[in-house]
């Protein structure tokens, strides 16, 4: 029988998981489909044990059901438990399995996809919520030289640096206003087309200004741009993300190069 999988999301019809994975699957051979649903706000879990008593396989999760699916889930991969967020759900006999696989994609687009060296480098990740939380512990492996967490409330960044360590520093976003090499917006302000207040002085020459939003030129991205940094967005990671997802489903890993230039076009 076809194995089927999904992607749960309120709103989920802007989704472009079902291509990525229609693509990785005819690349690779996989006998799979894979749908988008939409999940109510209130009925998440339901929703899921439904898709699972059909005989789903897997699910992506994405906003706003990260948290609702760590719940669920009853055995955590490390990074999912360190993250505290869940985007990628397998269904077994011994029960559902949460992984997080944001982190990965994140540093797989940044090192790979853009040749960008994160080692030695000084890194600012704006925002303190979910998504931040899911990439902290993928950054601080690459080792930069600085990791500090810039967000609106200091005491959501604060509780962040000290539950990651690793001599993480927590800022306003006014408050950080020195160069970076790499500047990474994690907020949810490019989702209501919205500019955090930062200050220009953290973009140099050299800056990659990176957003985790994709389809759309964000006023972070314009506003980086602006004061002279390089700009990518999200795209790239979207992609990443679902191949390490793609690869804990069906133990084969795919190509993400042809399908992001795809997307792209």
């Amino acid at each position: 029988m076809t194995d089927r999988y999904a992607v749960f999301g309120h709103p989920i019809a802007h989704s472009k998981s079902p291509l990525i994975h229609a693509a990785f699957a005819h690349q690779t051979g996989q006998d799979m489909t894979y749908e988008a649903i939409l999940a109510p706000l209130d009925g998440f879990a339901d929703s899921v044990a439904a898709f699972v008593a059909a005989g789903g396989r897997g699910a992506n999760v994405t906003v706003p059901f990260k948290e609702a699916a760590f719940k669920i889930a009853q055995r955590l991969s490390p990074r999912a438990a360190r993250a505290g967020a869940v985007n990628t759900l397998s269904f077994a006999a011994d029960g559902i399995l949460g992984d997080n696989t944001d982190g990965a994609g994140l540093i797989a687009d940044l090192t790979r996809n853009l040749k960008r060296t994160l080692a030695g480098q000084r890194i600012l990740l704006l925002g303190a919520g979910g998504a931040a939380r899911g990439v902290l512990e993928p950054l601080l492996e690459q080792q930069p030289a600085t990791l500090v967490i810039a967000n609106r409330t200091l005491s959501r960044a604060e509780e962040l640096a000290t539950l990651f360590g690793h001599g993480i520093r927590a800022a306003t976003f006014e408050a950080a206003d020195t160069p970076f090499d790499v500047v990474i917006n994690a907020t949810a302000a490019s989702l209501a087309g919205e500019l955090p207040p930062l200050s220009p002085r953290i973009f140099g020459a050299d800056t990659l200004a990176y957003d985790m939003m994709y389809g759309r030129d964000t006023p972070f991205l314009d506003f980086a741009r602006a004061h002279g940094a390089a700009t990518a967005d999200g795209l790239g990671m979207l992609v990443e993300q679902a191949a390490e997802a793609f690869y804990l489903w069906r133990c084969v890993r795919p190509d993400t190069t042809a399908v992001i230039a795809s997307l792209r076009a």
